[in-house]
Protein backbone atom coordinates (compact mmCIF):
# COMPACT_ATOMS: atom_id res chain seq x y z
CA UNK A 1 0.00 0.00 0.00
CA UNK A 2 1.36 3.42 -0.53
CA UNK A 3 0.02 7.21 0.34
CA UNK A 4 -0.27 10.03 -2.12
CA UNK A 5 1.61 12.66 -0.53
CA UNK A 6 1.98 15.39 -3.13
CA UNK A 7 3.50 16.25 -6.90
CA UNK A 8 7.38 17.45 -7.96
CA UNK A 9 7.24 21.08 -7.74
CA UNK A 10 10.64 21.88 -9.13
CA UNK A 11 13.82 19.73 -9.63
CA UNK A 12 17.34 21.82 -9.50
CA UNK A 13 20.86 19.97 -10.25
CA UNK A 14 23.93 21.71 -9.09
CA UNK A 15 27.59 21.41 -11.40
CA UNK A 16 29.74 22.79 -9.59
CA UNK A 17 29.56 22.56 -6.37
CA UNK A 18 28.00 25.36 -4.00
CA UNK A 19 27.88 27.62 -7.21
CA UNK A 20 24.12 28.33 -8.45
CA UNK A 21 21.88 25.26 -9.67
CA UNK A 22 20.16 24.86 -12.68
CA UNK A 23 15.98 24.69 -12.94
CA UNK A 24 14.99 21.23 -14.76
CA UNK A 25 11.85 20.17 -16.40
CA UNK A 26 13.25 16.68 -15.82
CA UNK A 27 16.31 14.50 -15.42
CA UNK A 28 17.46 11.30 -15.13
CA UNK A 29 17.93 9.69 -11.79
CA UNK A 30 20.26 7.31 -11.39
CA UNK A 31 22.57 5.73 -8.78
CA UNK A 32 24.26 8.27 -7.94
CA UNK A 33 21.30 11.33 -7.67
CA UNK A 34 20.49 13.29 -10.69
CA UNK A 35 22.34 13.39 -13.65
CA UNK A 36 25.52 15.90 -13.86
CA UNK A 37 24.63 16.88 -10.30
CA UNK A 38 27.74 18.40 -8.18
CA UNK A 39 30.01 16.75 -10.67
CA UNK A 40 32.16 19.07 -10.21
CA UNK A 41 33.90 20.96 -7.32
CA UNK A 42 36.50 23.38 -6.48
CA UNK A 43 39.33 22.12 -4.26
CA UNK A 44 40.98 23.81 -1.77
CA UNK A 45 44.90 22.88 -2.54
CA UNK A 46 46.07 23.85 1.01
CA UNK A 47 43.48 21.30 2.68
CA UNK A 48 44.77 17.79 2.93
CA UNK A 49 42.12 16.70 5.48
CA UNK A 50 38.78 14.72 4.46
CA UNK A 51 36.76 17.49 3.59
CA UNK A 52 38.92 20.26 1.22
CA UNK A 53 35.68 21.45 -1.12
CA UNK A 54 35.92 24.98 -1.52
CA UNK A 55 32.13 26.00 -0.69
CA UNK A 56 29.91 28.98 -0.28
CA UNK A 57 30.68 28.89 3.49
CA UNK A 58 34.29 30.00 3.19
CA UNK A 59 33.44 31.68 -0.35
CA UNK A 60 29.47 33.38 -0.11
CA UNK A 61 30.05 34.71 -3.74
CA UNK A 62 30.30 31.31 -4.84
CA UNK A 63 26.72 31.19 -5.00
CA UNK A 64 26.59 34.17 -7.89
CA UNK A 65 28.13 31.67 -10.26
CA UNK A 66 25.81 30.23 -12.68
CA UNK A 67 27.19 26.81 -14.53
CA UNK A 68 25.39 26.21 -17.80
CA UNK A 69 26.19 23.24 -20.43
CA UNK A 70 26.84 24.71 -23.94
CA UNK A 71 26.15 22.24 -27.07
CA UNK A 72 29.60 22.54 -29.47
CA UNK A 73 28.10 20.71 -32.55
CA UNK A 74 25.40 18.11 -32.89
CA UNK A 75 27.60 15.27 -32.26
CA UNK A 76 30.11 16.44 -29.76
CA UNK A 77 29.68 16.08 -25.79
CA UNK A 78 28.07 19.62 -24.24
CA UNK A 79 30.49 21.36 -22.64
CA UNK A 80 30.30 23.36 -18.73
CA UNK A 81 30.45 27.00 -18.77
CA UNK A 82 30.30 29.31 -15.98
CA UNK A 83 28.67 33.08 -16.08
CA UNK A 84 30.60 34.73 -13.43
CA UNK A 85 28.52 37.18 -11.53
CA UNK A 86 30.29 40.57 -13.75
CA UNK A 87 28.34 38.54 -17.12
CA UNK A 88 32.12 36.60 -18.47
CA UNK A 89 30.80 33.34 -19.63
CA UNK A 90 34.17 30.80 -19.07
CA UNK A 91 34.92 27.35 -19.80
CA UNK A 92 34.26 25.56 -16.24
CA UNK A 93 37.81 24.20 -17.07
CA UNK A 94 39.34 27.09 -17.67
CA UNK A 95 42.37 28.61 -16.13
CA UNK A 96 40.44 32.19 -16.16
CA UNK A 97 37.96 30.89 -14.36
CA UNK A 98 40.37 28.96 -11.85
CA UNK A 99 42.28 32.12 -11.28
CA UNK A 100 39.13 34.09 -10.78
CA UNK A 101 38.08 31.61 -7.93
CA UNK A 102 41.65 31.13 -6.40
CA UNK A 103 42.09 34.98 -6.03
CA UNK A 104 38.73 35.72 -4.46
CA UNK A 105 39.26 33.14 -2.35
CA UNK A 106 42.82 34.34 -1.30
CA UNK A 107 44.64 30.72 -2.15
CA UNK A 108 45.02 27.93 -4.46
CA UNK A 109 42.00 26.13 -5.87
CA UNK A 110 41.48 23.67 -8.78
CA UNK A 111 38.54 22.21 -9.75
CA UNK A 112 37.99 18.10 -10.42
CA UNK A 113 35.42 16.26 -11.57
CA UNK A 114 33.97 13.31 -10.00
CA UNK A 115 32.20 10.39 -11.80
CA UNK A 116 29.92 9.90 -9.09
CA UNK A 117 29.48 13.26 -7.47
CA UNK A 118 30.61 14.86 -4.16
CA UNK A 119 27.41 15.11 -1.72
CA UNK A 120 27.85 16.24 2.10
CA UNK A 121 25.51 13.83 3.01
CA UNK A 122 23.59 11.80 0.46
CA UNK A 123 22.64 12.10 -3.08
CA UNK A 124 19.76 13.10 -3.25
CA UNK A 125 17.57 16.49 -1.26
CA UNK A 126 14.60 17.15 -0.90
CA UNK A 127 12.08 20.07 0.75
CA UNK A 128 8.42 20.63 0.91
CA UNK A 129 6.99 24.08 -0.39
CA UNK A 130 4.98 23.97 3.52
CA UNK A 131 8.95 23.71 5.31
CA UNK A 132 9.92 26.60 3.17
CA UNK A 133 6.52 28.79 3.97
CA UNK A 134 6.37 28.12 7.74
CA UNK A 135 10.40 28.73 8.07
CA UNK A 136 9.36 32.14 6.12
CA UNK A 137 6.52 32.89 8.25
CA UNK A 138 9.09 32.33 11.33
CA UNK A 139 11.57 34.82 9.73
CA UNK A 140 9.11 37.14 8.41
CA UNK A 141 10.15 37.37 5.41
CA UNK A 142 9.48 35.64 2.05
CA UNK A 143 12.79 33.33 1.73
CA UNK A 144 13.97 31.86 -1.85
CA UNK A 145 13.42 28.21 -2.63
CA UNK A 146 17.11 28.69 -4.09
CA UNK A 147 18.43 29.30 -0.37
CA UNK A 148 17.92 25.66 0.46
CA UNK A 149 19.57 24.02 -2.89
CA UNK A 150 17.47 20.96 -2.85
CA UNK A 151 17.74 19.07 -5.92
CA UNK A 152 13.45 18.27 -5.26
CA UNK A 153 10.75 20.51 -3.88
CA UNK A 154 8.00 18.72 -3.06
CA UNK A 155 4.04 20.73 -3.01
CA UNK A 156 2.71 18.25 -0.54
CA UNK A 157 -1.31 17.60 -0.31
CA UNK A 158 -1.06 19.52 3.27
CA UNK A 159 1.05 23.08 4.18
CA UNK A 160 2.29 21.59 7.23
CA UNK A 161 5.83 22.65 7.78
CA UNK A 162 8.27 19.79 8.34
CA UNK A 163 6.65 17.17 7.34
CA UNK A 164 9.15 15.38 5.31
CA UNK A 165 10.64 14.73 8.82
CA UNK A 166 8.18 12.23 8.97
CA UNK A 167 9.11 10.11 6.17
CA UNK A 168 12.44 8.81 7.70
CA UNK A 169 13.05 5.45 7.38
CA UNK A 170 10.51 5.43 4.34
CA UNK A 171 10.12 5.20 0.47
CA UNK A 172 9.05 7.53 -1.86
CA UNK A 173 7.87 6.63 -5.03
CA UNK A 174 7.38 8.59 -8.00
CA UNK A 175 4.46 8.23 -10.49
CA UNK A 176 3.99 4.53 -10.85
CA UNK A 177 5.45 1.31 -10.17
CA UNK A 178 7.57 0.80 -12.71
CA UNK A 179 9.10 4.48 -11.57
CA UNK A 180 11.84 5.84 -9.72
CA UNK A 181 11.59 5.05 -5.81
CA UNK A 182 13.90 6.84 -3.30
CA UNK A 183 14.78 5.98 0.27
CA UNK A 184 14.35 8.94 3.21
CA UNK A 185 17.51 8.58 5.10
CA UNK A 186 17.47 11.47 7.44
CA UNK A 187 17.05 14.86 8.13
CA UNK A 188 18.59 17.70 6.70
CA UNK A 189 21.00 19.81 9.71
CA UNK A 190 21.67 23.11 8.21
CA UNK A 191 24.45 25.33 8.28
CA UNK A 192 25.21 28.95 8.06
CA UNK A 193 24.77 28.95 3.97
CA UNK A 194 21.08 28.81 4.63
CA UNK A 195 21.80 32.39 5.62
CA UNK A 196 22.94 33.42 1.97
CA UNK A 197 20.83 35.31 -0.23
CA UNK A 198 20.99 33.44 -3.92
CA UNK A 199 21.40 36.33 -5.90
CA UNK A 200 23.51 38.94 -3.70
CA UNK A 201 25.63 36.10 -1.18
CA UNK A 202 24.40 38.86 1.53
CA UNK A 203 24.06 37.09 4.83
CA UNK A 204 20.95 36.94 6.82
CA UNK A 205 21.24 34.83 10.37
CA UNK A 206 17.80 35.51 11.29
CA UNK A 207 16.90 32.46 9.08
CA UNK A 208 19.20 29.61 10.33
CA UNK A 209 18.58 31.20 13.74
CA UNK A 210 14.84 30.41 12.91
CA UNK A 211 15.35 26.83 11.58
CA UNK A 212 16.94 26.13 15.14
CA UNK A 213 14.61 27.35 17.35
CA UNK A 214 11.39 25.83 15.46
CA UNK A 215 13.08 22.81 14.20
CA UNK A 216 16.71 21.63 15.88
CA UNK A 217 18.29 23.12 12.62
CA UNK A 218 16.55 20.77 10.38
CA UNK A 219 14.79 21.61 7.32
CA UNK A 220 14.54 19.03 4.32
CA UNK A 221 15.37 15.45 3.79
CA UNK A 222 18.34 13.45 2.40
CA UNK A 223 17.64 10.34 0.24
CA UNK A 224 19.39 7.63 -1.59
CA UNK A 225 18.07 6.14 -4.51
CA UNK A 226 16.45 2.87 -4.31
CA UNK A 227 15.48 2.15 -8.53
CA UNK A 228 16.67 4.10 -11.09
CA UNK A 229 14.31 6.00 -14.04
CA UNK A 230 13.08 9.94 -15.06
CA UNK A 231 12.29 12.55 -12.36
CA UNK A 232 9.86 15.19 -13.88
CA UNK A 233 7.84 18.03 -12.57
CA UNK A 234 4.29 17.63 -12.24
CA UNK A 235 5.01 13.87 -11.03
CA UNK A 236 3.04 12.60 -8.26
CA UNK A 237 4.59 11.11 -5.40
CA UNK A 238 3.26 8.09 -3.17
CA UNK A 239 4.86 7.38 0.29
CA UNK A 240 5.32 3.92 0.66
CA UNK A 241 3.91 1.75 3.72
CA UNK A 242 6.38 0.24 5.92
Amino acid sequence: MSLEIGIVKQIFRYPVKSMAGESLQSSALGWHGLENDRRFAFRRMEDSGGFPWLTAGRLASLLRYQPFWSENGAEAKPVLHVRTPEGKELEASSEALRAEIAEAYGNDVQLMQFKHGIFDEAAISLITQGTIYGLGIECGKLLDVRRFRPNIVIESMTAEPFAEDQWVGRVLQFGSDDEPEISITLRDVRCAMLNLDPDTAESDPVVLKSVARINEVCAGVYATVTKTGTVSVGQKLYLKSL
